[in-house]
């Protein structure tokens, strides 16, 4: 019972827009109709300004760090663990709020690594920015950090459980950024300065 109470509540936690509801707080529109489309900080950001992106990623990497808080305060071990994280991540990507029209999941998974995996994380923090500041594409920082986070994972010393998570949902962060990819690869993906 405990597990699917912590299931359900961490779907429910990924599935709060953030983007959405900071967006109609700073009153830019909704972001799914302006810039990329995208309820990410990346275009709040552009669309409503650096504040209001700051405080979506602020809130959507809270949702998936208090997931996982929530599944260690139950005292679950790393596969339980793992699926929280997984349900939060899923209810940021298809929220059940959003008809299931969601994020990219960056940010959440931001906040279930930096959970479950600090060190991991901070090298992958560490990759994001060197990526992101030279290619000055943060589509292209995110996809690189996501293809090496499971490697970073499973060589701090994570649990397979873990490692098995953060595979899947590096996974779903390449695969959401595909329409990024094909904009990289013609050259026409926005660059962040």
């Amino acid at each position: 019972m405990t597990t699917l109470f912590v299931l359900i509540s961490a779907y429910l936690m990924g599935s709060i827009p953030v983007g959405i509801l900071v967006a109609e707080w700073f009153n830019s529109g909704d972001p799914r109709r302006l810039g990329s489309g995208n309820i990410g900080a990346t275009n709040i950001a552009r669309t409503a300004g650096k504040k209001a992106g700051l405080i979506t990623l602020s809130g959507d990497c809270l949702k998936g760090f208090s997931a996982i808080m929530l599944a260690r305060f139950c005292g679950a071990g790393d596969g339980v663990t793992a699926l929280a994280g997984l349900a939060v991540f899923a209810g940021h990507i298809y929220p059940v709020f959003l008809n299931f029209k969601g994020g990219k999941g960056v940010a959440t998974a931001l906040g279930i690594f930096l959970a479950i995996a600090p060190a991991a994380t901070l090298l992958g923090v560490i990759l994001f920015a060197l990526v992101t500041a030279i290619s000055r594409f943060v589509s292209l920082g995110s996809i690189a950090t996501a293809a090496v986070m499971p490697l970073f994972i499973c060589q701090t010393g994570s649990s397979w459980e873990i490692t098995y998570s953060a595979l899947i949902m590096s996974g779903f962060v390449i695969y959401k950024h595909k329409d990024n990819i094909l904009r990289l690869c013609l050259n026409e993906e926005n660059k962040l300065f």
